[in-house]
């Protein structure tokens, strides 16, 4: 990427300036030291990046307000974080794992009941989207048929499996 050379000068003098000023800022939203000023330089980072128009009177603004918006992101990311964590420490302790293992197979028993329900055509497709990951242009491909004939069949065979465990669950 090309840097104005201007805005660079700007930017390195406003940093040399502010750093201890911003990092105060971060730090006193942020917890941590480390990542305060791991903040404070992808604030600048993202400056430097940045195909904004910065001149003195608006990098002020542009560094508190991308310094807000990276510790709304690492917030954000910490929180979701700590939800992961505690559903796997709780999720490690419950005593019923065995049956959660045994219900997702149970899941899948009911499943290949409802595939088998379904035409050979629809259960080549339906198999190689769900099993596979194969796109629908693939298994046009693979299958010699119709790129639309394929989608129509994954369409049905997607609908009829819905609707089949909906009815099994219920």
């Amino acid at each position: 990427m090309k840097y104005n050379t201007s805005d660079y000068n700007l930017l390195a003098e406003y940093y040399e300036a502010h750093f201890d000023e911003l990092r105060q800022f971060v730090g006193s939203r942020v917890n941590f030291a480390y990542e305060t000023e791991d903040i404070v330089q992808n604030v600048f980072l993202r400056l430097l990046k940045s195909d904004k128009m910065i001149t003195p009177i608006t990098l002020p603004c542009l560094v508190y307000t991308v310094a807000r918006n990276l510790i709304f992101d690492y917030w954000r990311h910490h929180t979701r974080l700590q939800e992961h964590e505690h559903q796997l420490q709780t999720s490690s302790l419950d005593p019923d794992t065995v049956e959660s293992i045994y219900s997702a197979q149970e899941m899948n028993e009911l499943l290949e009941r409802g595939i088998a329900q379904l035409s050979d055509t629809q259960q080549r497709v339906y198999r190689l989207n769900i099993y596979e990951g194969k796109k629908v242009s693939d298994i046009a491909y693979e299958l010699s048929m119709n790129y639309k004939g394929v989608e129509r069949s994954l369409g049905n065979a997607r609908k009829h499996i819905r609707h089949y465990m909906r009815r099994m669950l219920a």
